[in-house]
């Protein structure tokens, strides 16, 4: 198995915490916990898809606009979520269809696909749903801050307005609603990458040759 494959999932230098192409969609997509919820099932879907596709594809697929066509198919499934999404609840697609339109181009930015010639496509299946559900995982940790701490609220899909929230009546305390904006989105994630380079190096678990 080659060295993107046998890295970390977390720690490794080949984990999606390691270059934060998705740093937009992190951004974006953590508002709400009810945008960081629907968000998920999308990277899930395109992710885990995209990668039986691929590693039923990859041996017909031309050397040269290989990435291209997987684009094409990343966009095409994010097409198909969105589409069942409009059906369900068009209200909260109006609000964060544009957020759901950076999951193709960071999944082919996280080089997933590009390492996978020599790997069996359990094993590219294997690693595309875990990055998935990492990635998910801070997605919907950062919206349980901003929106909880922001805006004195939690929300989830559903209702007749796209979402439905619970405590809100509630106000925030006035200095933590900077969390809710871009500003404090970037201030938590800087906070969260300290963290994460902090504990990286602690940890023993790494070998040399993927620090």
């Amino acid at each position: 198995m080659n060295k993107r494959f046998s890295s970390h999932l977390f720690w490794g230098s080949f984990s999606p915490l390691s270059s934060f192409i998705g740093f937009c969609l992190i951004m974006l997509a953590s508002v709400r916990l009810s945008y960081a919820i629907v968000c998920a099932g999308a990277i899930l879907w395109v992710y885990g898809v995209n990668s039986i596709i691929f590693s039923n594809l990859k041996k017909i697929l031309p050397k040269n606009g290989k990435m291209l066509i997987m684009l094409f198919f990343s966009a095409f499934l994010c097409g198909i979520y969105i589409l069942v999404l409009s059906l369900l609840n068009p209200l909260l697609l109006f609000s964060m269809s544009y957020i759901l339109m950076l999951i193709p181009p960071c999944f082919l930015g996280t080089g997933l696909l590009e390492n996978s010639d020599t790997v069996s496509p359990l094993d590219v299946f294997s690693r595309a749903i875990k990055e998935a559900i990492l990635l998910s995982f801070i997605i919907i940790v950062m919206a349980l801050i901003r929106e909880s701490l922001g805006m004195g609220s939690i929300s989830f899909p559903g209702g007749i307005f796209g979402i439905f929230q619970l405590n809100e009546e509630a106000e925030a305390f006035v200095p933590l609603r900077l969390l809710s904006i871009s500003s404090g989105a970037f201030l938590l994630m800087g906070y969260g990458i300290a963290v994460y380079r902090y504990l990286r190096a602690k940890n023993n678990m790494i070998p040399k040759d993927d620090a």
